[in-house]
């Protein structure tokens, strides 16, 4: 038994089994107080055969169809502190696999990477991906910091619909606004293929929210507002109604200024 987040709740409905073991983020990384407390004893790694195992899809029949998912590595230098990757994979970006390992021809992969750009193998990793020839789906955040032209040339071969990346950091904004001019210049490439996950309600004003949020518009990138311990905040709160004003694409295209957003 797995999970993700500590919020989520645990299956409590009989199990046929002699033994279950518990594992995951969700059971050693805990928010407490507002920060992520790793928990080392509650830390149950998979043995090597089974984490490096072919998925079985079919356990999971709500999956896309003709989809493999998998991570091609794992950790992350960055360290931030809203973030539980660096207690869950280390402060170091590694390759663990070749996508050969849940992949099998699938017409789309995705790839679940915190930050693939980031290890010193990222050249190999792309490169599988060009030539897999398959839709390819970054879901998490490419590190756009880390952007450099022949990274940028390498993405713009991938087969791909969307790719994200992330400005969390308001006072980022002196690196991430160059790099990703550089990457638009580059790859050529429309606001339907980028999107940026913009982090609110961790330590940044509701100024420097829609600032971020009105530069990366401005830019030709679509914004995707995340809200930091969701689960805690009112659905009446500023930042959720932010979120559901940029997040609801037809409406962010339409209403220009958050100021004249109205809900119902």
């Amino acid at each position: 038994m797995s999970k993700v987040f500590s919020s989520t709740p645990d299956y409590w409905d009989f199990v046929n089994a002699k033994e279950i073991i518990k594992g995951g983020s969700g059971y050693c990384i805990s928010l407490e107080n507002g920060k992520e407390v790793y928990q080392k004893e509650n830390d149950v790694q998979l043995p090597y055969e089974v984490e490096h195992i072919y998925p079985d899809y079919s356990l999971y029949p709500g999956l896309t169809k003709d989809t493999a998912y998998g991570f091609m590595s794992r950790g992350c230098p960055r360290g931030c502190e809203f973030c539980h990757v660096e207690a869950k994979e280390g402060r170091k970006a590694h390759k663990v696999a070749d996508l050969s390992e849940f992949w099998r021809g699938q017409k789309n992969i995705v790839l679940l990477d915190p930050n693939p750009t980031a290890c010193k193998e990222w050249k190999d990793i792309l490169r599988q991906l060009i030539d897999s020839k398959s839709w390819v789906d970054f879901s998490q955040g490419v590190d756009i910091r880390l952007m450099t032209e022949e990274k940028a040339e390498m993405i713009k071969r991938v087969k791909t619909k969307n790719i994200h990346f992330a400005w969390d950091r308001y006072e980022d904004k002196d690196i991430v606004i160059p790099k990703l001019k550089e990457f638009k210049q580059v790859t050529q490439w429309d606001k339907r293929k980028l999107t940026v996950y913009v982090l609110t309600n961790f330590d940044t004003t509701i100024e420097q929210d829609l600032e971020r949020i009105y530069t990366l518009r401005d830019l030709g990138y679509r914004p995707y507002v995340m809200i930091y311990d969701k689960e805690h905040t009112k659905s009446t709160d500023v930042v959720r109604r932010i979120q559901r004003w940029v997040n609801m694409r037809a409406v962010f295209e339409k209403v220009q200024r958050f100021e004249d957003y109205k809900t119902g």
